[in-house]
């Protein structure tokens, strides 16, 4: 059996999801990985087939994407080409998170193919939605196309969510305290970011930014490049994450037993409706990043709340699940 499995390059969750899923994959079956975009930092352990330019979102600095630079970014034809370039008719079976080329390429070629990302849970009729923004649930919608779906979320909301897939760096590692604070907020800038935090003198931070390459020190702020090593000691000795409302960083800080402040991207449903999620299961979410929430960010540094998260580990069963009526070359089931 071959498998083809497509990774969205915009940031580094779906990368970490594929780095737990591919192995068990690869178990039974010969699996070609894709990954389109341009925006994600780790490193794979595995061989890259396909590398494409796809369709990616680019972070700003004040606190969302930045639109005018995505749209620069966009190239329709070369989106276009690469969508019929790609020869997914090759493969019995495309699992897909959350990548527009070869969803579409196999929506356009009647090819096999399982939608399996968080988007998916986030668009379930149960999950939470923030406000009346039908026009953003259609690109999540259409984004990447797929008629059999399954997604992850931080709580279950229908028999087709899933808990979130941990790495295994983070599921097996000591969480300790050694009191520091850990934070990644890729959609604002290192100066916005030292601004607001160097206000809290007695609190040591420790930043991650996709802005710099090297290390700078201000006060009790560290800024620090994006690396996954680092990042993963960071935050599993840190006393408390503050992030923005992704997915991966905040279920993996809710594993962890870590203190959890959560800032949504402005203007991005996606993270928008998983503040909600995080608030329904008792998580700090603040609405902006500013001089005004000084108070709210005390609070919750003195706080010592932690939210009890059961998130097992249950790939291998989710995997054979989902991709066994294909091993029986059964009839693909109807779950939408």
């Amino acid at each position: 059996m071959r498998i083809l499995y497509a990774i969205q390059g915009t940031g580094n969750g779906h990368a970490s999801r594929a780095i737990e899923i591919i192995p068990f994959l690869q178990r039974k079956a010969t699996v070609d990985v894709l990954i389109s975009g341009y925006q994600c930092e780790l490193k794979f352990p595995f061989d890259i087939k396909y590398k494409l330019y796809g369709l990616s979102f680019i972070f700003g600095k004040k606190g969302g994407i930045d639109v005018w630079k995505t749209l620069q970014k966009i190239k329709l034809k070369k989106l276009y080409t690469e969508i019929q370039s790609i020869p997914v008719q090759n493969y019995d079976l495309i699992i897909n998170d959350f990548e527009p080329i070869t969803a579409w390429a196999a929506k356009l070629k009647n090819v096999p193919i399982i939608s399996l990302s968080h988007q998916n849970a986030v668009l379930d009729d149960k999950a939470p939605k923030y406000g009346t923004y039908k026009f953003e649930r259609l690109i999540l919608k259409y984004y990447a196309p797929a008629n059999v779906k399954f997604g992850f979320h931080f709580k279950p909301y229908s028999s087709a969510t899933f808990s979130p897939i941990i790495r295994k760096d983070i599921r097996y590692r000591n969480s300790t305290n050694k009191g520091h604070y850990t934070v990644y907020l890729p959609a604002y800038s290192d100066k916005k970011i030292i601004k607001v935090l160097s206000e809290f003198k007695n609190v040591k931070w420790e930043v991650f930014s996709k802005h710099t390459d090297t290390h700078k020190y201000k006060n009790n702020i560290a800024i620090k490049p994006i690396n996954g090593n680092d990042f993963i000691k960071s935050i599993a000795s840190s006393a408390g994450v503050l992030c923005g409302a992704g997915f991966e960083t905040p279920a993996e800080a809710l594993y962890l037993r870590k203190k959890l402040l959560v800032i949504p991207m402005k203007n991005q449903y996606e993270q928008q409706c998983n503040a909600l999620s995080l608030q329904e299961i008792g998580v700090t979410v603040l609405k902006k990043f500013n001089k005004n929430q000084y108070s709210k960010i005390a609070k919750w540094v003195k706080s010592a709340k932690i939210i009890e998260v059961s998130y097992p580990d249950i790939t291998e069963d989710i995997l054979d699940a989902i991709t066994l009526p294909f091993y029986n070359q059964s009839i693909l089931p109807t779950i939408v």
